[in-house]
């Protein structure tokens, strides 16, 4: 694909925010501020005052309610996207009808028929379009793929991943109803390990799965009642890559006594023909690795695999499980910079939701779902 670029040495990407919540503040916005490319010049947020706070945290003068009005703002070359599911259609394809590339966070919409219409909309507009699945860019993740790809654990044959988180069981608000997040954990974490499956592994061919919820979540942390939830908040699939390799995935955010400092337990791992690799989420910067007649053991991410190469990012300083996001900013900014696909695209995010799709249709069907030629 071929994109347009509007940034030069002298001109940085201009860059408004829609959904000033702590996803932003935590990750995004740091991002920008450690990338001379780019410049945050606006932020819209229907909380008006949250947005007004945020005025003075990120220090920017242009804000408004309205996405439409920011998307239209010629002084703005680009857009992220961070605010609930159901919105991310509406607001993408204003993005993409203005001309400004996009980033948006995942799920990309509450069903592969919605995230078709923002892919085709930013296709269609020349923009450079990117999926914020954050975990790509953990150096972990980073240097399996490496080892991955070049073959130093033979033919990959068995992935498996876990997301285990302890969350309270109060009302997740709007991620709580199929109306307004389309699902629960599958939409919320599952489809991240989803989408870094498929990196390492490739596509799938079919898979069965299913979802359960053990949380009505009928009050506030306030205590106030709330309508039930509808959602899961636990999600699980068996998968068949097109390569022949096998797939399992289980995520929940209801395993008590896994806290570990908010972070929760996440594992990644892939088996190969010759060694076994692993990833864990709360020492990025490290990975496990195991061949025959040994037992699979820590060793340190080498150092030109804890940063994309031209990242400006200090990798001693802050949290590890935190600060390898502030690369996807990286990532947006190069794309748009050198006239680029994205990585991961929109192409990415609409394949992590044909394959999260299919599990809400197996889970009601009971049966194999074959996906291969609904994928991009």
């Amino acid at each position: 694909m071929n994109v347009h670029s509007e940034s030069s040495a002298s001109q940085p990407i201009r860059i408004g925010i829609i959904g000033v919540g702590a996803v932003s503040d935590y990750h995004h916005v740091p991002g920008i501020r450690i990338d001379p490319r780019a410049e945050l010049v606006a932020a819209c947020d229907e909380n008006e005052v949250l947005l007004e706070q945020r005025k003075s945290d990120w220090g920017i003068e242009k804000t408004t309610t309205d996405y439409e009005t920011l998307c239209a703002d010629p002084d703005i070359d680009a857009i992220i996207i961070a605010t609930p599911n159901f919105t991310h259609k509406d607001m993408a394809i204003a993005a993409a009808r203005h001309g400004k590339h996009i980033m948006c966070e995942k799920p990309l919409g509450l069903s592969g028929d919605e995230v078709h219409e923002m892919r085709n909309a930013a296709v269609a507009a020349g923009v450079v379009h990117m999926t914020a699945f954050t975990y790509r860019f953990a150096p972990s993740m980073r240097y399996i793929h490496h080892l991955v790809t070049s073959g130093a654990i033979g033919a990959p044959r068995h992935f498996r991943s876990q997301r285990f988180l302890d969350w309270p069981e109060t009302s997740w608000g709007w991620r709580q109803y199929k109306k307004t997040a389309g699902a629960g954990d599958l939409f919320d974490m599952t489809i991240h390990r989803i989408d870094f499956a498929m990196d390492l592994m490739g596509k799938i061919d079919k898979l069965c799965g299913s979802v359960a919820q053990f949380c009505s979540r009928e009050e506030t942390t306030s205590g106030e009642s709330c309508p039930p939830s509808d959602v899961d908040d636990w999600s699980a699939l068996i998968g068949v890559f097109q390569n022949g390799g096998v797939g399992v995935w289980e995520g929940t955010t209801v395993a008590k006594g896994y806290n570990f400092n908010g972070f929760g337990h996440e594992l990644a791992e892939i088996n190969g023909s010759a060694g076994t690799v692993r990833y864990h989420l709360h020492e990025p910067n490290k990975i496990w690795i195991g061949k025959t007649g040994q037992d699979v053991d820590a060793i340190d991410v080498p150092e030109e695999y804890l940063k994309p190469s031209g990242s400006p990012r200090d990798v001693t300083q802050g949290k590890p499980a935190d600060v390898f996001r502030y690369d996807l900013i990286w990532e947006f900014c190069s794309a748009i910079t050198e006239g680029r696909d994205a990585m991961p695209s929109f192409d990415h995010g609409l394949n992590a939701q044909i394959i999260a799709d299919a599990v809400l249709e197996s889970n009601t069907s009971g049966s194999w779902i074959n996906v291969q030629h609904r994928l991009v």
